[in-house]
């Protein structure tokens, strides 16, 4: 799936122009979906936390029962060769992805040190600052550990968050606030939720029904440096109803506003908009 324009796949030891193909018909990860990729952005010159993007890929590979094939350093270094064949400035969206080629026991284990590998980079401009998003409620609900593997960054995940997406663009919203087993809010099907509320900050405390992404983490560590009162706990769609603000955060667009939740509407505050200023002044000053 290409959902940039210019692409780039390193692949068995070398670069190369265009959307290669890398999987066979009888790959593990084909037939039984045992991939999982990592998600990184390049923009304005920087690549915020590359380097944790590159080690959550070997963790969701271990996770998943994948042998990991390259360092974490080798994966950044891997990246970053690749990000050079991009013009200067380029925002580039940086997936580094394993899977497995064969199986092991029943053919449905993954087979240990049987790994396919590659790096695809995608040239993907940054949502416009400022971008309002919609929410609205899903049938459908985050997965335990006890019945997915939630503790990885894996391929098989995203059709339950797919399903999410269309029946929310089907009542005319652009995403949809999840809920976890037990009925409180995860996160959106693609990104982790903030609120505020007497300014003060909420997010769902990581109950391993969703990954706490790495972007939600460097937010979290700038609202406590610039001297906000963060809570990581339980929330509900009812506190949800009686915020201020809500904003998401993750990858593809760091960190984006919330402008309605159903049939509330919020203001595009100040806090939504500070978190966006203060992880570019951090992201800048890691050039």
């Amino acid at each position: 799936m290409v959902i940039g324009t210019d692409v780039k796949t390193y692949f068995e030891g070398r670069w190369h122009d265009g959307d290669l193909m890398v999987m066979r018909a009888a790959d593990h990860g084909s037939w039984l979906g045992s991939s999982v990729f990592d998600g990184a952005r390049h923009f304005e010159g920087v690549a915020p936390d590359l380097m944790a993007h590159c080690r959550r890929l070997n963790d969701s590979a271990r996770a998943m029962g994948i042998t990991p094939v390259r360092t974490e350093q080798e994966l950044y270094d891997i990246s970053v060769e690749g990000l050079k064949r991009f013009p200067p400035g380029a925002a580039v969206y940086i997936r580094p992805m394993y899977w497995a080629l064969d199986g092991g026991t029943l053919g449905v284990l993954p087979k240990e040190n049987a790994t396919g590998f590659c790096i695809c980079l995608e040239e993907l401009p940054m949502p416009p600052a400022g971008r309002p998003l919609t929410l609205t409620r899903t049938q459908f609900r985050r997965p335990v550990l006890a019945d997915a593997v939630v503790n990885a960054k894996a391929g098989c995940l995203y059709p339950n968050n797919g399903r999410m997406l269309r029946e929310a663009n089907d009542k005319g919203f652009d995403n949809a606030l999840v809920a976890d087993a037990l009925g409180n809010v995860a996160e959106t099907a693609v990104s982790n939720i903030f609120m505020t509320r007497d300014n003060e900050v909420f997010t769902p405390v990581a109950n391993g029904t969703f990954l706490a992404g790495i972007t939600r983490a460097r937010v979290l560590k700038l609202l406590r440096d610039e001297g906000f009162r963060v809570h990581e706990t339980v929330l509900t769609f009812e506190d949800f109803d009686d915020a201020e603000e809500v904003f998401t955060t993750g990858n593809m667009a760091k960190i984006s506003p919330v402008s309605q939740f159903d049939d509330r509407h919020y203001q595009l505050g100040r806090i939504a908009k500070l978190c966006r200023e203060l992880y570019w002044d951090w992201a800048k000053s890691e050039k």
